[in-house]
């Protein structure tokens, strides 16, 4: 189940500008007539200042420059002229600018210089140099670089007078110990190091702390073009997120050389994992978390047996499900090999992160069906192509669920140490997402610079993005003997259980990664940014043995709070389905994400919850069909509205254009399989066949491939959208095969939990028998 998560800055304002196109004098003129324009009236004092004036000023200016530093963004005159500003006006250092443009031989048209027009631009830096917001008065970020001498920028960001006329051959004393001391800060280094080690442009972001050490680590990649947040913003109210993180320059030198180390390990030699006290022994009462235990002992044996041949006599249905597979195989084999997602209508590919992620996210499928040759032939792939040292963002949730869950899923029913050794080094890499104020995680993270933001297009992380990461991260630590996997992922738990904002134990959507508080509260869904929260509570206390009662008291209290705020039954079939609530308003909208919960609640029941969630989950597993069975297609759309009032076309499920599309989703048939598994009715059998074979009718591509659609009401032209998801190899053909196996032992739930996206974990340690 995929959760579907997928900033203008705030800054000092300068003189007003004179407009676009205007442009100041060639030369300095004098009197009232020469001020810079948007100055004040009164004449300006001259620029002068004692030699401890001096030095107190870039004093301030250097620490505001280190300030910048520590918080991992570029340096820019807008720390240095803070202080220039403050003492004498935006006039005085506007003054200051405009003498060492004109007089120090720049001949570049920047930004905000008063000889060219207040026009911006959005390019990132990319080259040495410094970024000049006076003038033009526009914010910082959105500027280009003033190509002028750095001692020269230094000097005027210090509030020093650099003359009336022509440049001087040399600057004063007082000067050039105001530009050493701000050039120090900018470079990091003393003026007897730039001498004789010159520094290379400062192009990246601040690199990750010193604890957070992934394999094969650079001290500098090549820059790529900002990529934009792969899914489409809400209509947010933005603001500009800060920055707080540790000196970057602290520990270089020894992440490198345990990088160094931990590469010659990894291709020399095969780990010794281990795991701590607690993770695979039966529970007793009062047993400790296992975060919380003493020191890891030697690695544990695995719970779940491995599967040595899961398809030896498949039926009917589950070899048309192989053959779906390899059909999508193909097409993505042919047309995308090693690459995101397959593009079966243009036969081409699309990158996100550029990892192979429907490769990597099918991995365990194939195994689970049988395709050994397919499977060796992708593991060689892992083995030989798959390298996370890589100038690229991931979304830590997308990545977690996918990569590193597909890794250890692999792991864990093949038993080959090659894809352990991969998801520790990947694991590694998303630690950085982990650095902020609040412990919430930043929403993406660079895995070869170890840079974390949050999205682009607001400062908050979504509930479900950090909130669904827990058992890839917990079985991570389980497996390496590491406990800054879990503890990290464990500690967002825990914050997110001490919050309020809450209702009935329903979360708003939105957490700030910096105040660790709800964001765009009294709005409430089990749809997209929600629904894997409620999920992961629940297989969080199935995965560790049900012993974290906390877990479990937030899963109940959640569940009471759907049946009183979001539960509704529809006209006019009486169709029970989970609503969304905005600032006390109900909306009958449900997104066919929902449809994870009828699983849910079945998994739930059969661990021991009440047996009324079995009820209710068989009442909504009805309605998922319905969403279904309503549409010409027998595909479900992305959205649908249920009537509470009777409908002349007596259809209880309302569809809107912009919500018809099908992206082959997992979730009504995720539902399927845990409902059959846990009451053997096959009538959820015989309902995934019907999906499979509209799957086969409106979305297989001749060439390999299935596409997802952007009609399922129309059954002559669902209009093909050229994309296949990696988790329709990943979830809904695994789904879909284990539904139609009648062997309860195929991926047992009592020893195994899935992730999010369908990828079995282990459950630690299964209660004895009574």
């Amino acid at each position: 189940m995929d959760a579907g998560s997928r900033r203008p800055v705030a800054g000092l304002r300068g003189p007003p500008s004179s407009g676009r196109g205007s442009r100041a004098p060639e030369s300095p003129p004098r009197g009232d007539a020469g001020r810079f324009p948007g100055a004040h009236a009164e004449p300006r004092p001259r620029l002068r200042a004692s030699g401890r004036a001096v030095r107190r000023r870039a004093r301030a200016s250097a620490e505001a420059v280190r300030s910048r530093r520590r918080c991992g963004r570029a340096p820019t005159p807008w720390d240095v002229n803070t202080r220039a500003q403050a003492q004498w006006g935006w006039e005085g250092a506007a003054q200051a600018h405009w003498r060492r443009t004109r007089w120090a031989g720049c001949g570049r048209r920047c930004d905000g210089c008063p000889q060219v027009s207040d026009q911006r631009s959005p390019r990132p830096l990319s080259e040495p140099g410094l970024l000049t917001p006076l003038g033009g008065g526009a914010p910082p970020g959105r500027l280009r670089r003033c190509h002028v001498s750095a001692a020269a920028a230094a000097g005027a960001a210090s509030g020093l007078h650099l003359g009336d006329a022509e440049p001087r051959p040399e600057l004063r004393r007082k000067q050039k110990l105001a530009a050493a001391l701000v050039l120090e800060a900018v470079d990091g280094r003393s003026a007897e190091e730039q001498k004789t080690r010159p520094a290379d442009p400062p192009v990246l972001p601040a690199p990750q702390k010193a604890d957070a050490h992934p394999e094969n680590m650079q001290g500098a990649l090549p820059q790529k073009p900002q990529r934009h947040f792969r899914r489409g913003p809400p209509n947010l109210h933005l603001r500009a997120p800060g920055k707080d993180s540790e000196d970057p320059r602290q520990g270089d030198t020894k992440r490198r050389d345990e990088a160094v180390g931990d590469a010659h390990q990894e291709e020399s030699t095969q780990r010794t994992v281990v795991s701590w006290r607690g993770a695979v022994i039966e529970p007793q009462p009062g047993t400790e978390l296992p975060s919380r235990k003493a020191e890891a002992p030697a690695r544990p044996s695995s719970q779940a047996p491995r599967i040595q041949n899961p398809a030896a006599s498949p039926n009917e249905r589950q070899r048309a499900v192989i053959d779906a597979f390899r059909h999508a195989w193909a097409g993505y084999r042919k047309f995308a090999w090693g690459h995101d997602e397959l593009k079966p209508v243009s036969r081409s590919f699309s990158e996100w992160f550029g990892l192979g992620l429907t490769l990597i996210d099918a991995l365990d499928t194939m195994w689970i069906l049988g395709l050994k040759k397919e499977f060796e032939e992708a593991r060689k792939w892992v083995s030989k192509k798959l390298r996370f040292q890589k100038d690229v963002d991931v979304n830590l949730f997308e990545s977690t669920i996918r990569i590193l869950g597909g890794l250890l899923s692999a792991y864990h029913l093949s038993g080959d140490e090659l894809f352990l050794r991969k998801a520790e080094d990947f694991g590694n890499r998303l630690m950085p997402a982990f650095q902020t104020p609040s412990k919430i995680p930043y929403s993406d993270v660079n895995i070869g610079t170890g840079a974390a933001h949050p999205p682009r297009w607001t400062s908050d992380s979504t509930v479900a993005e950090v909130t669904s990461i827990q058992l890839e991260f917990r079985e991570l630590s389980r497996l390496t003997g590491s406990k800054k996997f879990q503890e990290a992922a464990e500690e967002v738990t825990r914050h997110v259980h001490s919050l309020s904002g809450k209702k009935d134990g329903l979360v708003p959507m939105f957490i700030n990664t910096h105040s660790g508080l709800f964001t765009h509260m009294g709005v409430f869904t089990l749809g997209a940014r929600a629904d894997s929260y409620y999920e992961y509570l629940l297989k969080q206390w199935i995965q560790g043995g049900k012993q974290e009662t906390q877990l479990l008291e937030d899963y109940l209290e959640a569940i009471e709070g759907i049946r009183r705020h979001l539960l509704r039954r529809s006209e006019p079939r009486k169709l029970t389905f989970v609503g969304e609530l905005a600032h006390g308003r109900f909306s009958a909208k449900m997104d066919h994400l929902v449809c994870f919960l009828p699983g849910t609640l079945a998994l739930g029941a059969h661990h021991g919850l009440p047996a009324d969630h079995m009820e209710l989950a068989r009442a909504l597993m009805d309605t998922c069909y319905q969403m279904n069975r309503q549409m010409e297609t027998g595909l479900s759309p992305e959205i649908v509205h249920f009537n509470l009032y009777p409908q002349n076309d007596h259809k209880d499920v309302q569809v809107k254009p912009a919500d018809r599309h099908n992206l082959l989703r997992p979730e009504t048939v995720e539902s399927l399989f845990y409902l059959y598994r846990l009451t053997g009715d096959r009538k959820y059998q015989d309902w995934g066949w019907e999906i499979l074979q509209s799957f086969n009718t409106y979305t297989r591509v001749p060439s390999g491939g299935y596409s997802s659609i952007s009609n399922v009401q129309d059954p002559l032209n669902p209009q093909p959208r050229d994309k296949m998801e990696s988790f329709f190899l990943g979830e809904t053909l695994k789904y879909l095969y284990l539904l139609f196996s009648d062997d309860p032992d195929l991926l047992s739930l009592d020893t195994y939990v899935f992730n999010t996206e369908a990828h079995p974990l282990p459950i630690w340690a299964p209660p004895r028998e009574v």
